[in-house]
């Protein structure tokens, strides 16, 4: 039986950073890299336009173009990189085994990076116009707004946390909520009712985004309790109704905490399981930033070959 010394599951920016590290480090790492997002691994940066907040890339560039990079930096190492998705895991036995494209393969480490997605309202355009006007990250994409008339969808903490933020950017943000009062903690709520740049649209549903097939121009949207409906016109929707991580195959496997999310040890990739490392926003519900998925994905490598040779 062929054992791998790790597998690292999913790409994106945590993936490849601890593919690159275990490959520099001698560890022949083989990555499944997944086929989510219909077919293109990479995580959410391939649904993300331009990315100017990531240090050494002072022009910018796209997000496709950025997970690109990474992987060929990854496979320069010669990183083993598989497009088949991990359909099952067994973190019971050792080494453990792990199904992917209906073969088994078996390691003595796994370093875990399938990632989060948002979750979004599934209307139609919301998915044309997502990186043009569409977005579900503030702290990504609000410096592209400035001066510019945007929406957010959602109520609770996270919605006026995007929405306190992009007042920095934005000429008014408008918050639409399908019900008469918000979700969110009360200074949450304080903090928001009392900006100036920040109003509500209460018991409203976006039906439909609107664009000029290039941008987003606007949402239709309705009132559920006179359901008429209405437009309105704006340069950005934010979606903010919550993330949901990628962790649906490891449950009953793994520690997950009451959102899903894996559960590692405080200042380690380690989880529960021995030999087993998170990181990325599979483990990150806070900073959900690219820079801190490549750091926490760089530690998981350094914690597997730490581990690795504790065990020899």
């Amino acid at each position: 039986m062929d054992v791998e010394n790790v597998v690292i599951i999913g790409s994106g920016p945590a993936g490849y950073t601890a593919a690159i590290y275990a490959a520099r480090a001698d560890m022949k790492p083989l990555l499944f890299e997944g086929q989510r997002l219909g077919g293109q691994p990479g995580g959410q940066l391939m649904l993300t336009t331009e990315v100017e907040n990531f240090p050494g890339f002072p022009e910018g560039l796209m997000g496709p173009e950025m997970m690109d990079k990474f992987k060929k930096q990854a496979q320069r190492f010669e990183t083993r990189i598989v497009s088949e998705d991990v359909t099952q895991v067994d973190f019971s036995i050792r080494p453990f085994k792990l199904t992917a494209g209906g073969k088994d393969v078996f390691a003595r480490t796994v370093i875990i990076c399938t990632g989060a997605q948002a979750m979004w309202i599934g209307v139609p355009g919301e998915e044309q116009y997502q990186g043009h006007g569409v977005s579900a990250c503030a702290t990504c994409d609000g410096f592209f707004f400035k001066d510019k008339e945007i929406l957010v969808v959602g109520g609770g903490d996270s919605a006026l946390e995007e929405s306190l933020f992009l007042t920095r950017f934005a000429s008014g943000v408008t918050i639409i909520h399908r019900r008469d009062q918000l979700r969110a903690s009360k200074i949450m709520q304080e903090r928001a009712m009392k900006n100036p740049k920040i109003r509500f649209v209460w018991n409203t549903e976006v039906q439909e985004v609107l664009g000029d097939a290039t941008k987003m121009t606007g949402v239709r949207v309705l009132n559920n309790q006179t359901n008429q409906t209405s437009e309105i016109k704006a340069d950005g929707l934010f979606v903010a109704i919550g993330h949901k991580p990628n962790t649906q195959i490891f449950e009953g496997q793994i520690e997950l905490d009451q959102k899903g999310y894996i559960v590692t040890k405080s200042g380690s990739t380690a989880t529960n399981i021995e030999g087993v490392f998170a990181g990325g926003d599979v483990a990150d519900h806070v900073y959900r930033q690219a820079i801190t998925a490549a750091g926490t994905g760089c530690m998981a490598a350094l914690d597997a070959e730490r581990w690795l040779a504790g065990q020899e």
